[in-house]
C-alpha cells in the first residue's frame, strides 16, 4: 500500500474553538498528524509527499467563489482594525436575510459568514495551503486506486464535513469527494464512499446527493445529539436522479464495537448491491471508546475488524483520512485498521 502525506500540514495550527458557549483549545492540531505518521512507520510505510493541485483540480466540486475565498480570507482579516488571529464568523446569514437579499455579499466578515456553516472551521495564516496539502493526499490516493491499488492519504484538514461552498466542522476542502470525483474522471463509471467518522459526512452528502453515479454510505453518531445535527438521519437517501444512492447509518451514543460493526455489515451490503468499481473509505478514528467527546465506543479491535471488512470488498481503495482527535492512541489505531485491511 502506497501513503502520502503534507509535510507542510503543521502551518495549520487552529486556536479557536467554541464549544457549549465557552473558548476551549482545537481539537484539529498538528500532534494528530504526527501521531498518524508514527502508525505509518510501525508497518514500514514511508508517506510520500505531492505537489499541491490547482484550483482547477479544486473546481471540479467547489465552487471558485468559495475557493477564491479560502485563498484570500486570511490576508483580507488580517487588515482589518483590531482583527483576531483568525477568521471566525460572527453573523451567518440567516433564510429569511438570503431570500431577500438583493446583493452578493463583499466585505470578508459577511463572506466568511456566507462561506463558513459554523465557528468550528477558523482560517490562519497556514489553513490554505494545508488544505492544498490535504487534497493533493486524496487525489495522489485515489490516482493509485485508478490504477487498481490501494493508498492511504494522511488528510489534515481532513475534509468530509466541507460543502461545495462552505467550510465546516475542521473541514474546508471535501477530500474524500475530490477522490471519488477523481476515480470517477479517471474512468470508474460507479464510485462509493464510506465514512466511517463518529460524525456524519455531510459535505460528503450535500455534494453527491442529486448523483447516481456515487453512493454514499455514512456510519456515525445520532446527529439527533451530535455535530452535523441538522443532517445524518435514516430518511435522507438522495434526491432527484440520486434518489436512493445516499445511506445514513446513525448509530445510539455508547454503541460498541459489536453494534458498529453489524452497521458497518449493512453499509458493506449497500455497496456490494451497487457494485462499485473503485471505493474511497472516509477514515475517522473519533469512533474510538477514548475519544474526547466519545459518542460511539468503538475498540481497537473494532477498527482492525472494520479494517478487515472493508478489505474484503477487493476493491481498489482510496482511504482518506478524517478526525479522530486523541493523539496518544491514533497511531495505534490506524496500524490497527491497515493490518486489518491488509492487501
Amino acid at each position: 500500500m502506497k501513503a502520502f502525506h503534507d509535510p507542510g500540514e503543521a502551518a495549520h495550527h487552529p486556536k479557536f474553538f467554541l464549544m457549549r458557549g465557552a473558548l476551549r483549545a482545537n481539537y484539529e492540531i498538528p500532534a494528530r498528524a504526527a501521531s498518524l505518521r508514527e502508525g505509518l512507520a510501525r508497518l514500514g510505510l514511508t508517506p510520500e509527499a505531492v505537489a499541491a493541485p490547482g484550483k482547477a483540480a479544486l473546481a471540479r466540486l467547489h465552487s471558485q467563489a468559495y475557493l477564491d475565498f479560502l485563498e484570500s480570507a486570511a490576508a483580507e482579516w488580517a487588515s482589518l482594525p483590531e482583527a483576531g488571529p483568525e477568521v471566525v464568523a460572527n453573523i451567518h446569514p440567516t433564510p429569511e436575510m438570503l431570500e431577500q437579499a438583493q446583493l452578493a455579499p463583499t466585505h470578508i466578515t459577511a463572506r466568511t459568514g456566507i462561506f463558513t456553516a459554523d465557528t468550528a472551521c477558523p482560517i490562519g495564516p497556514g489553513t490554505w495551503e494545508a488544505s492544498l496539502g490535504a487534497a493533493a493526499c486524496a487525489l495522489a490516493a485515489a490516482d493509485v486506486a485508478a490504477g487498481g491499488g490501494d493508498a492511504y492519504a494522511l488528510c489534515r484538514p481532513p475534509g468530509h464535513h466541507a460543502y461545495a461552498a462552505r467550510a465546516g466542522g475542521h473541514c474546508y476542502i471535501n477530500n474524500s469527494a475530490l477522490a471519488a470525483q477523481r476515480l470517477r474522471d479517471a474512468g470508474a463509471a460507479r464510485v462509493a464512499v464510506l465514512d466511517i467518522d463518529s460524525h456524519h459526512g455531510n459535505g460528503t452528502q450535500g455534494i453527491f446527493w442529486e448523483r447516481p453515479d456515487v453512493l454514499t454510505v455514512s456510519l456515525h453518531a445520532d446527529p439527533s445529539r451530535y455535530y452535523p445535527w441538522y443532517v445524518g438521519f435514516a430518511g435522507e437517501t438522495g434526491g432527484g436522479a440520486g434518489a436512493g444512492f445516499n445511506l445514513n447509518l446513525p448509530q445510539p451514543f455508547g454503541t460498541g464495537d459489536e453494534g458498529w460493526l453489524a452497521a458497518l455489515e449493512q453499509g458493506l451490503a449497500a455497496l456490494r448491491g451497487f457494485a462499485p468499481d473503485a471505493l474511497v473509505v472516509a477514515l475517522g478514528f473519533d469512533a474510538s471508546e477514548h475519544e474526547p467527546l466519545a459518542a460511539l465506543k468503538v475498540t481497537a479491535d473494532g477498527f482492525a475488524r472494520a479494517g478487515q471488512a472493508i478489505g474484503a470488498l477487493r476493491l481498489p481503495t482510496a482511504i482518506c483520512q478524517e478526525g479522530g482527535y486523541n493523539c496518544d492512541i491514533l497511531g495505534d489505531l490506524l496500524a490497527r485498521f491497515l493490518s486489518g485491511f491488509g492487501r
